[in-house]
């Protein structure tokens, strides 16, 4: 669970907690008390796991249009579990909520130490580009490396709907804590259902043992290394007169969940039909599962930080898929 801390006292006990355990990053005294004061007076987001602080970000505005990520952190023993991409989201928003329309972060340039590299990845890996280093900033043994962002118009959630990908490769080993299973599975029963029929039914799966035994029978293999999956289930139901919604409803809520998936720092894909075909995978799954009569299998998701990363799908043009008051105008069947 993400939230923005108010409380200056909260703020920098927080901050000394984290920092205090990461001294390869934060191991000259001076620096680490300049930062833990400091973030008293930033805006502050905070990640929690089992109710305990797990690492934070503090941020400040450093023009009219811009702003800074000045510190972060997040204990080590959370690393690769999506946190600090949660927590940059959150403060991504907030800074665009304050007028921003560019993000920096200083660290200290790529090649230089082992840690610090990890570090640099993970800007990369943010959206983050090299703009210089200043090599006197911080002394010749830690050249600076100054990285820019452009903030998107439109606010967190767009951001989210833009930059989401279909995932289809290899996953890192480390578990999905429980509570952000919750949080996917809360979202997905949230979207809209046709009637408010509620014909989506849904199960997380994380027992290695029983990931195990349903993979055994999804052939060709997808998604196996992943940590957790979420199986969708949908029962049809009559709306009203003949008319069923079932797949609108199970669509709506798979969608909801690919996007709380990549908030919390995950990546998925959406596989139906690969296993709705005449094998009839989905049913095998089923039956593993103890699904009663009635509900289908039709989607399952991979869920976990991804080892590989995600690439864009070419996709036609907006002018050729979208238009105002008319068919697109520039459409055509080139692509069909």
């Amino acid at each position: 669970m993400i939230r923005e801390i108010e409380d200056a006292r909260e703020k920098q006990h927080i901050a000394r907690l984290v920092l205090e355990e990461l001294t390869d990053w934060f191991g000259n005294p001076e620096a680490r008390e300049s930062y833990i004061r400091d973030s008293g007076e930033q805006w502050f987001f905070a990640a929690f796991e089992d109710g305990a602080p797990a690492g934070f970000l503090a941020m400040k505005k450093t023009g009219p249009a811009a702003a800074e990520v000045a510190v972060m952190g997040v204990l080590q023993r959370y690393h690769r579990r999506g946190l600090g991409r949660a927590l940059f989201r959150c403060a991504a928003g907030k800074a665009e909520a304050l007028g921003c329309a560019f993000m920096q972060v200083k660290t200290v340039r790529l090649g230089c130490y082992a840690d610090y590299d990890e570090t640099n990845r993970f800007y990369q890996a943010l959206g983050f580009r090299e703009l210089e280093v200043i090599p006197e900033l911080w002394g010749e043994a830690n050249p600076c490396q100054i990285y820019v962002m452009a903030l998107p118009r439109g606010g967190e959630m767009l951001r989210l709907i833009l930059g989401r990908r279909s995932y289809r490769g290899k996953y890192r080993p480390d578990p999905v804590p429980r509570e952000h299973l919750t949080e996917i599975l809360q979202a997905g029963l949230a979207a809209p259902s046709g009637c408010n029929r509620q014909t989506v039914s849904l199960i997380a799966v994380d027992d290695p043992a029983l990931l195990a035994r349903l993979h055994s029978v999804i052939q060709p293999p997808v998604g196996e290394t992943a940590p957790a999956m979420i199986c969708v289930l949908s029962q049809p139901l009559i709306a009203y007169r003949d008319r069923c919604f079932a797949v609108q409803d199970y669509a709506a809520a798979i969608e909801n969940m690919l996007l709380a998936i990549v908030s919390l720092g995950y990546e998925s894909c959406w596989y139906e039909g690969h296993i709705t075909d005449t094998d009839r995978i989905g049913a095998q799954m089923a039956q593993i599962l103890g699904v009663p009569e009635g509900w289908e299998l039709v989607c399952f998701l991979p869920v976990g930080v991804a080892e590989g990363k995600t690439a864009m799908p070419k996709k036609k043009s907006f002018a050729e898929r979208a238009g105002f008051n008319a068919f697109p105008a520039g459409s055509g069947d080139e692509g069909i």
